[in-house]
């Protein structure tokens, strides 16, 4: 047989990993010719099909890309490289050889080398075949600043690096840029919106040296900054509010998270401490609830809704479906915190990097515990450490009951056991009935064609009260699953009055001539103070839109208090018409639940008060029975201590229901309830090594770890037996943010770079491997990294270094010469011109109107109409452009996988099924046509036009307004007679449209 691994040429210093890292100096080679760059490839391209890291092919026993393999002895008796005179090295006789017998590769060989590459391997042989480890796993290196000769350009560090390279090549760099251009390049760059025609005018005019830090400083330090990083940041977690998957259903509480990452960027912690919140912050941070919230990163990503929750546990299908839920919670980990494509091992070791496929699972081990849920957290951090302080006391004295239970004997055990089962059964009917359930789903009008019948519902209280709040619950026919507006009217009036005619009517609040816009997936409140009322009346002039054409009117409760007091529970109901259905009923709209639950204040119903009291005297009869049994076993003094026990447990629960009840966030979780088929693990679950991927191929245990990559950081994780699943996540968060994980650091000031220049030192911010780009510039690169370390790790350390450096604030103008020699500017002699983000232009575009919200945080707004079914339906075409709800800033728009925002995606909006840690920036005829026709353009347009009317009295005074508050300049003369021009003839909407469209108001020089 030939040795068909010919070239046993060590393949990349990745796979190195696995068999133990040489490390070999190639200062003493003969020639220039780098292992990385010159060889691997050529070994990869030509000999890795028979010779690489593929098991099941390889030939001869022959690996090129693992350098032991080369120095054993092959079929002929000698090695491929001959230690003791490598110029007699079999390996260069075969790809020198003419002999189709013995020649390599093989004449039959897919890919054969050229004379060129013969020479290059041969010379690296002769050299004593030196090995190189890949950039990305060797330690972060020492670096000095270079020396430069134009030493005078140089603001710091930055520009030293980046002038090396230029004078190297003898690239010219460009001039500064002026002031009104950098103000633009800030702002967009540091808080995705235009600067004020205010704030434009005061840069301009301040002379002082330090104008340009102070606008820097400035700009950091606003909330916006937050909202602008934490958009980049989403793109790389594949943030979503809904599942994805066939059933897109919507994610109620992914929000949280969203916010974590805000407020995250805004108050600069430190990255480490970023890490670690998102993948083990409840283990290493307890006490701070955010750092529950944080977790929501693992379960940011695309969730199989019919998998988990229709199909039978046991089953290959359910099977398949957890493994590719870890497998994208891995993916997710590893390529955003690490740049390492691990998941290219999953069924196989990984073909270009030094990943096994043991190593792939045992990373999925680390997540064996944990399932994507909804899972409790109180945003309050004194409330937080209460729950938290009452359930380790729970943990406590139900320790010790295990203690006292010991000393029963198996007959007695058996029987305080059955009892326990009893009791755990009547505790969660308690608890059941202490928040009653209800299966009614509120009133529910007949159905209508149009949307402008109208429809009623009237109240009779009994009786007259003063009146000083009312509550408009909405119904949610779909538990857990938000369907905002439905069958709420989108045009109404709601009015009381003491007689039943509403001759003498009083008004509480009138939309009867314009849409509703506030949220209405959550109760609408309205505090009034009203006299002598004994009906209530909800007239719906416009009805909500359901499926197909159907309108209708829909509410889950109405609610009248005085004095905190509910006076309209199970008041008289009289309706226009009604729906037919047993879960829709006019009765319901007052029966005190809201579609699902009891509504806080709201007293038991009679029914569940007598279910309770029976329930609660069974549990204490089941409570005595016990006690009788542990009597003929334990001592007096034994028995106290249950009793004492016993007591506390209770105190302990009661002080745990008067707790606020929790918030939820989409997360991490390892406990919750179970929703069908969805359960939640009982333990960690068991992890095998699958051949081919297949699950239905286990083979040998794997245990929590991680990849080899650096000296003394662990491939796996020592934990103590018994451990639970939140410690495997705390090992990776340690091992992740260790200082010596050199993939970290690179990792993150390669992406605050990109995100500064367009496009970072290393080219592919989610790959550091081998099928990744070299860096353009090692040095630079590693100098951040170390300097970032150094600097406490602060974000906003790094930003202002970058934009502070005289490499940042260069023009953007063209030059020939460098031009011919780096066309891409991947040397930086120039500013890249950028393409304004989609989120940064709807921003843009609302902030120059003038109807920019500003509210932070909470859940987000739809610009679609959502129409629940077995499959929901977002659609986007029936956006109310006037809906002021949706004018807050885009990164609080709700985030659909299936389907997503037109609009936006003709913006190269991310997809967030999908890692994008590069955004595509295209120029097509249907982003011009949206930015001029799309209605949310059109209608902001309309809103631009109205400011300047109102701002400015001239048409030209107007237009020159209009380019202070779009372009942050003046318009020229003749820009000011054709606009003028345009405006009379077809109006200052319509000019208004043609701002927004200009190149200059789409891009940043």
């Amino acid at each position: 047989m030939k040795i068909n691994q010919l070239i046993i040429l060590l393949i990349s210093a990745a796979l190195i990993v696995v068999t133990g890292w040489f490390f070999l100096d190639t200062s003493n080679s003969k020639s220039n010719l780098s292992y990385n760059q010159d060889v691997q490839p050529i070994l990869a391209a030509k000999c890795y099909t028979c010779h690489g890291p593929d098991k099941t092919k390889i030939k001869a026993g022959l690996r090129v890309d693992i350098r032991d393999s080369l120095f054993v002895k092959l079929e002929s008796g000698n090695a491929a490289l001959n230690e003791d005179d490598f110029s007699e090295s079999e390996l260069i006789k075969r790809i020198n050889s003419t002999d189709p017998d013995f020649m390599m590769p093989p004449p039959d060989a897919p890919k054969l080398l050229d004379a060129e590459e013969v020479q290059m391997l041969s010379q690296w042989v002769e050299d004593g075949a030196q090995w190189e480890n890949h950039w990305s796993y060797e330690p972060l290196k020492k670096v000095e600043i270079p020396e430069v000769s134009n030493s005078e350009w140089s603001k710091n560090a930055i520009d030293a690096f980046v002038l090396s390279k230029q004078e190297e090549l003898e690239l010219e760099h460009a001039p500064e840029a002026d002031k009104r251009t950098l103000i633009r390049r800030l702002s967009y760059d540091l808080l995705g919106l235009p600067p004020t025609p205010e704030q434009t005018k005061n840069f301009l005019a301040d002379d002082s040296p330090d104008a340009y830090e102070m606008l820097v400083d400035q700009l950091m330090d606003s909330p916006r900054f937050g909202e602008r990083w934490a958009r980049h940041w989403l793109d790389v977690a594949h943030y979503g509010e809904t599942h994805g998957y066939d059933k897109d259903k919507r994610r109620a509480n992914a929000w949280p998270y969203r916010d974590y990452v805000i407020n995250a960027f805004n108050n600069d912690i430190p990255y480490s401490r970023f890490i670690e919140d998102q993948i083990a912050g409840d283990i290493l941070y307890p006490d701070d609830p955010q750092s529950t919230v944080a977790l929501g990163f693992l379960a940011a990503g695309p969730w199989d809704f019919v998998g988990h929750i229709e199909v039978f546990n046991g089953t290959k299908d359910k099977r398949i479906v957890r493994n590719l839920d870890r497998d994208d919670i891995v993916s997710s980990t590893m390529n955003t915190f690490s740049s390492l494509t691990v998941q290219c091992a999953r069924c196989h070791d990984h073909k270009f990097d030094p990943i096994e496929q043991k190593d792939y699972y045992s990373l999925q081990s680390v997540f064996a515990g944990i399932d994507r849920a909804d899972r409790p957290f109180d945003e309050d951090p004194t409330t937080h450490q209460n729950r938290l302080r009452l359930k380790q006391e729970k943990k406590k004295w139900v320790g010790q009951l295990d203690v006292l239970g010991e000393k029963l004997g198996e007959n007695e055990q058996k029987e305080v056991d059955e009892i326990q089962s009893k009791q755990k059964v009547l505790e969660n009917k308690i608890a059941q009935l202490k928040t009653p359930r209800s299966e009614n789903f509120g009133y529910h009008s007949a159905v209508e064609q149009q949307a402008n019948k109208e429809k009623w519902i009237q109240l009779d209280l009994g009786a007259q009260y003063n009146l000083n709040k009312m509550v408009l619950v909405p119904s949610h026919p779909s538990e857990g699953i938000p369907m905002p507006g439905y069958g709420f009217p989108l045009q109404y009036k709601l009015e009381v009055s003491v007689n039943s005619n509403f001759s003498s009517s009083i008004t509480i609040i009138d939309f009867s001539k314009e849409d509703h816009h506030e949220r209405t997936d959550r109760p609408y409140s309205l505090a009034i103070d009203t006299k002598k009322v004994r009906y209530i009346r909800l007239t719906a002039n416009k009805l909500w839109r359901g499926r197909g054409n159907d309108h209708f009117l829909a509410m889950a409760e109405i609610l009248a208090y005085v004095d905190g007091r509910n006076v309209a529970r199970n008041a008289k109901v009289k309706v226009s018409d009604s729906f037919t259905d047993k879960r829709w009923n006019p009765t319901f709209v007052n029966d005190g639940f809201n579609s699902y639950h009891l509504i806080g204040g709201e007293l038991l119903p009679q029914k569940e008060k007598a279910e309770l009291k029976k329930a609660e005297i069974e549990l204490a009869a089941l409570e005595v029975q016990e006690n009788k049994v542990r009597r003929s076993v334990l001592k007096e003094m034994e028995l106290e201590e249950l009793d004492r026990i016993r007591t506390f447990l209770v105190d302990i629960e009661d002080s745990i229901l008067r707790l606020p009840t929790p918030s939820l966030i989409y997360a991490a979780a390892s406990d919750f309830n179970d929703i069908y088929q969805f359960t939640a693990p009982d333990s960690i679950r068991t992890i095998y090594r699958l051949d081919r991927g297949d699950t239905e191929q286990p083979r040998e245990e794997v245990f929590p770890g991680t990849v080899a990559s650096f000296d003394g950081l662990p491939r796996n994780f020592d934990l103590p037996e018994g451990h639970n699943e939140s410690e495997r996540r705390a090992a990776l968060a340690k091992w992740m943010t260790d200082e010596r994980n050199a993939l970290t650091w690179r990792s993150i000031v390669n992406r605050i770079w990109q995100y500064h220049f367009g496009k970072g030192i290393v080219a592919t911010p989610n790959d550091f491997g081998k099928m990744g780009t070299p860096p353009s510039n090692s040095d630079l690169l590693d100098y951040l990294a170390q300097e970032f370390l150094n600097n406490g790790q602060s974000l906003k350390w790094l930003h202002k270094l970058i934009v502070t450096s005289a490499t940042y604030k260069q023009q953007t103008e063209h030059n020939e010469k460098n031009y011919l020699v780096d066309s891409e500017n991947t040397y930086l002699w120039r500013a890249n011109r950028r393409q304004l983000e989609a989120e940064a232009v709807r921003d843009a575009v609302l902030g120059v109107s003038g109807k920019l919200d500003l509210r932070m945080g909470g859940p987000g707004f739809d610009a679609f109409r959502y129409e629940d079914d077995h499959s929901p339906r977002y659609v986007y075409k029936d956006y109310d452009a006037e809906d002021p709800s949706s004018f807050r800033r885009a990164i609080y728009r709700f985030i659909v996988r299936s389907m997503p925002d037109p609009f936006m995606s003709t913006l190269d909006c991310a997809d967030p099924s999908q890692s994008v840690p590069v955004r595509n920036e295209t120029v097509t005829a249907l982003q011009a046509l949206s930015a001029l026709n799309n209605p949310f353009m059109v209608r902001q347009a309309a809103y631009f036009a109205d400011r300047l009317q109102l701002e400015r009295k001239s048409i030209e005074a107007q237009i020159s307004r209009g380019f202070e508050l779009a372009l942050q300049r003046s318009p020229n003369e003749e820009e000011l007679s054709r606009l003028k021009n345009y405006a009379n003839t077809h109006g200052l909407p319509a000019t208004c449209r043609l701002i927004y469209a200009m190149n200059e108001f789409l891009y940043v020089d």
